[in-house]
């Protein structure tokens, strides 16, 4: 299991992740407004199916309300790290 901090951009043009800082924290864009929820929904939709997982795999375990998070994989970070990498994700 792998925690991962995710930066989440609400309200963007379209669904993205694009990738990790110097800090090691994943940016991700998500097109939904941070209104009752769905933006979590659509970052873990995003995430899951980036990482080729269900989506009942990623969990948000801090950061509900806010645009900092921390989600729980069932990865460690070098899989999670080629996943992203690899095209067309």
């Amino acid at each position: 299991m792998a925690r991962l901090t995710v930066r989440v951009t609400p309200r963007a043009g379209q669904d993205a992740i694009d990738g990790f800082d110097d800090a090691g924290v994943l940016k991700v864009r998500v097109r939904t407004a941070p209104t009752d929820g769905q933006a979590n929904a659509a970052v873990t939709a995003l995430l899951a199916k980036a990482l080729g997982l269900a989506g009942r795999d990623v969990v948000l375990v801090r950061g509900g309300t806010t645009r900092v998070k921390v989600m729980e994989v069932p990865l460690d970070v070098d899989e999670i790290v080629g996943r992203l990498r690899r095209p067309g994700s």
